[in-house]
């Protein structure tokens, strides 16, 4: 299931893993996420609407350029540093290619436009 993030001018793509909590997120596509800067390692921002955390462990460990859901706050969450361990975070899919180097570069609050991708 793949995905494509505009935030400005720049294009990025992310293939979103086949489960009940990437299901639901494609279900809210296409959406516009106002997303800020947390710790320089990640960029999240709210979704419209819960996913489903059906299957998943209590948490994860994410890595750098994987796309992620923080359950508590109800975010979707683009994982650009180095994140430790932490309750609530569901591993969603993974960024492709520099995607998440191009993210790091990007400083403060941004807008992302998120859709499916053929």
């Amino acid at each position: 299931m793949r995905i494509q993030i505009t935030i400005d001018e720049q294009r990025f793509q992310a293939t979103i893993f086949d489960s009940a909590a990437g299901r639901d997120l494609l279900t809210q596509l296409p959406l516009t996420v106002e997303m800020v800067d947390h710790g320089s390692v990640e960029k999240t921002g709210p979704l419209p609407a819960p996913l489903s955390l059906d299957g998943q462990p209590e948490g994860a460990d994410p890595g750098v350029g994987d796309v992620g859901y923080y359950a508590p706050g109800n975010d979707l969450v683009f994982y650009y540093g180095d994140q430790s361990y932490f309750p609530g975070i569901v591993i969603l899919g993974r960024l492709d290619g520099d995607a998440a180097a191009r993210i790091a570069d990007l400083d403060g609050a941004v807008t992302a436009i998120v859709e499916p991708r053929a």
